[in-house]
């Protein structure tokens, strides 16, 4: 609708209340925002969903927004504008973010600069918007935290999510042994398309002796684990001497025995994105 007088709104999506998806509102009278200084304006071709935005939209979750809001943080885009202070970007640059400040349920978003990052022309938007959360925290995951190398073995438990199908990517070009679970033949499928040199489906009762027996008496180095509140306990006993487990995902508490990670001297080490220095 472009009438005079009207360029300066845009599309979004709007939660006025915290509850399931009913609350998501589409609105086409929201402000467009301005970039304030070392902010930059995306017109936004595609946005990633992550789980985390489903379960602040609950109210269920540690952080809760000032409501209203709007839903979202990784965008893929073109630059719109820029605030004061910014020299890295400019008009008309393809960039992707993983952290809006305003939003990226919306035609337009408004995030820090030294939260943007160029957009291969290598990748679609639809490529760039998936970026941000998954690929960043599995990197996080595997060598920041996890101080992957290549050589090792790394157990990607829940491999065909956003975040699993990363680690799988990564630890494969980094050359580390990929092995990946998933819950459907299309998923072990698409494990394998993506780096995995073997899947295993996690629906089948016997499939942790499977994982035992192809890794034998050496256990793996490294497991990138989605469900810790399920697979903690048998995660222990898939590790290799030094091995460790970085939990990425939880949701629920789980019993373990503390003597599992003496025999290995193994590590349950937790994996924040949200920690991450600039």
């Amino acid at each position: 609708i472009a009438m005079a007088g009207t360029r300066n709104v845009m599309r979004a999506v709007r939660v006025f209340e915290f509850g399931g998806p009913e609350v998501l509102k589409l609105q086409s009278d929201v402000l467009i925002p301005s970039p304030k200084e070392n902010q930059v304006l995306i017109k936004v071709h595609a946005c990633g969903v992550n789980p985390v935005e489903t379960y602040i939209r609950s109210g269920t979750y540690a952080r809760k927004p000032a409501l209203p809001y709007t839903p979202g943080s990784d965008v893929a885009g073109v630059v719109e504008s820029v605030g004061e202070h910014v020299a890295a970007f400019k008009k008309g640059d393809r960039v992707f973010t993983l952290d809006t400040i305003s939003g990226g349920y919306a035609e337009y978003a408004v995030a820090a600069a030294d939260r943007v990052f160029p957009l291969s022309d290598k990748l679609d938007f639809r490529q760039g918007a998936a970026i941000g959360i998954p690929y960043f925290t599995a990197y996080r995951a595997l060598f920041q935290k996890g101080r992957a190398k290549a050589g090792e073995s790394v157990l990607v438990h829940g491999a065909s999510g956003g975040v699993g199908i990363a680690a799988c990517q990564i630890a494969r070009a980094c050359g580390l042994k990929v092995l990946g679970t998933a819950g459907t033949e299309e998923g072990m499928k698409m494990v394998l398309r993506n780096g995995a040199h073997q899947a295993f489906n996690h629906r089948e009762a016997n499939y942790i002796d499977k994982i035992k027996e192809y890794t034998g008496m050496e256990g793996v180095n490294i497991i990138i684990e989605m469900l810790s509140n399920i697979n903690l306990a048998t995660d222990l006993q898939l590790l290799s001497c030094a091995g460790r487990v970085m939990v990425v995902g939880c949701r629920g508490s789980i019993e373990i025995s503390p003597r599992d990670t003496m025999s290995k001297e193994s590590s349950i080490i937790g994996v924040s994105l949200f920690l991450a220095t600039e």
